[in-house]
């Protein structure tokens, strides 16, 4: 199933923002002017604003329109409160993004795995392990568990690309919720070997459960991040109690 239009109209707005077609502080252009732009209805217009305020991009007032908070950073930044592709946060740090595949294979989770990974023993699955770079950085190492009845076909040259561009595009998955784990963790001898940590002992760790929209299971990733340059960032809202 194709994506939305409003997927591709929040996607092309959030663009323009990060090149600052809007500036920051700015007023988008009225509802009616967006309908006219992109030849669809409010409600389309409306679902797309509501991510760009759910990732932080504008901000929505009474009566003043919808005005730009987004700031760009020096630093490259990683996204909290959504699900996003490595090559898609690349381009949104307007870096130049690079993956190498170090290691892929099918295996059958044992106790180990299952303990590690939430999948239960004797589920066959895809092992990727993943490197990284931004401009020729390398910054993080993934090791991505898949459930192999619901991803078919995965490859070693597709995992060397996105992975998600393929779920979605020629698999038709729909990818909706992340459980995600945030932890510090000492340096394991294959960190120092491809991560190149120098002085620094230990390092970022994000562990996800990932699953799609039947809330099925289907990924399980340990994402472990150069501590010089990890950063994650947010947009929280206070809510009324």
């Amino acid at each position: 199933m194709p994506k939305a239009k409003y997927y591709s109209i929040y996607r092309d707005l959030k663009e323009k923002i990060e090149n600052d077609e809007y500036e920051y502080q700015g007023i988008f252009p009225s509802e009616n002017t967006l309908v006219q732009e992109y030849d669809c209805s409010r409600n389309t217009i409306r679902r797309a604003v509501a991510e760009l305020v759910a990732d932080g991009y504008v901000q929505t007032s009474q009566g003043k329109g919808v005005r730009v908070i987004y700031q760009p950073r020096e630093q490259t930044s990683f996204t909290i409160g959504s699900i996003e592709s490595f090559q898609e946060s690349a381009r949104r740090n307007h870096k130049d993004g690079y993956t190498r595949v170090l290691w892929f294979t099918e295996l059958t989770a044992d106790r180990k795995i299952e303990k590690r990974t939430g999948f239960p023993s004797g589920t066959e699955l895809y092992y990727v392990q993943r490197l990284h770079y931004l401009d020729g950085v390398p910054l993080i190492l993934n090791h991505n568990y898949f459930l192999k009845k619901l991803v078919p076909g995965l490859t070693a040259e597709i995992a060397s690309g996105s992975i998600y561009r393929y779920l979605e595009e020629e698999l038709h998955l729909s990818i909706i919720t992340s459980k995600r784990i945030f932890t510090v963790e000492l340096m394991t001898e294959i960190d120092e070997k491809y991560l190149k940590i120098k002085d620094y002992n230990c390092l970022a760790v994000v562990s996800s459960h990932t699953y799609n929209s039947d809330g099925v299971m289907f990924e399980f990733t340990q994402s472990r991040h150069h501590p010089e340059y990890f950063r994650f960032q947010d947009t929280a809202v206070r809510r009324a109690f």
